[in-house]
This record gives structure tokens, C-alpha cells and sequence, in this order.
């Protein structure tokens, strides 16, 4: 399987790890370069320095033939921006971004893009947790 993941923070780093070891063409996109650093020696994949916002650096990261497209940059702008470059202009199979905003999550969501909300999703855990301790304690 072919997968373009734009940002190479933590999860983009570990998600190309994991995908490239089990076998993926995996293409890695970030601005900066000392954020490729983050990978493991040996990476076997393609290393693009760029946005994920512009179509020449997704063209050379291969997003004409991907099955996946991931957008986990730090910034939601730019997520929704190249994942919907992805889902319109390349009509990736598969496309996932993050966002932090918990409104614009649903919006994106509503458009047919797979979001992730780390936010929504933290905060729901806690709140479940506060929620078992009240019930131990009234138990």
C-alpha cells in the first residue's frame, strides 16, 4: 500500500515506522528537516522537505498513486488544507487528518474525511474516568 503522511512530529514519525516496517511504500512530508531526525535509522522510506499544502511536493512524495493520505502537521489549517487537496484534486482512497478543534472536527467529518480529535478524544477518557471514580466511591 502506498501512504503520503504530511508531518513528521511524533505520531507522523511513528506512523511511518510502523507502516514502513510492516511492509507499506510509506513518503514522509515536513517543512523542516531536522524533524526527519525523528525516524529510525535504516527508514526505508521517501523523505520530501516541503508543506503538505503544496501540489509539486505532494506529487513528489508519489500522492497520484497513494491509497492513503495522512495529515497529522501541528496545525489544523494545513491538515484540512492538504487533506482535502488529497480527497478533491488526487482522489486518494483513504484519507485521515488530525484536528484539535473539536468543532471543526465534526464539520470535516460531515465532508467524508476520517477525522481525528485528540482533544475530543482526551477529554472524553478523563471524563470517563472521573465518572468510574464517582461510582466506586458511591458504591
Amino acid at each position: 500500500m502506498k501512504i503520503v503522511i504530511v508531518g513528521c512530529g511524533r505520531v507522523g514519525a511513528k506512523l511511518a515506522s510502523d507502516f514502513a516496517e510492516e511492509g507499506h511504500q510509506v513518503s514522509v512530508v515536513d517543512q523542516r528537516q531536522t524533524a526527519f531526525r525523528r525516524l529510525p535509522p535504516g527508514f526505508r522510506g521517501q523523505l520530501v522537505l516541503g508543506t503538505g499544502i503544496d501540489e509539486d511536493v505532494l506529487r513528489n512524495a508519489g500522492i497520484q498513486q497513494a491509497d492513503v493520505f495522512i495529515a497529522v502537521t501541528e496545525n489544523d489549517n494545513t491538515n484540512i488544507m492538504a487533506a482535502q487537496i488529497a480527497q478533491v484534486i488526487y482522489r486518494v482512497p483513504k484519507v485521515i487528518l488530525r484536528i484539535y478543534d473539536p468543532d471543526r472536527a465534526e464539520i470535516y467529518r460531515e465532508l467524508g474525511l476520517t477525522v481525528i480529535c485528540p482533544t475530543r478524544t482526551v477529554s472524553e477518557m478523563i471524563e470517563q474516568a472521573v465518572r468510574d471514580e464517582l461510582v466506586t466511591k458511591t458504591s
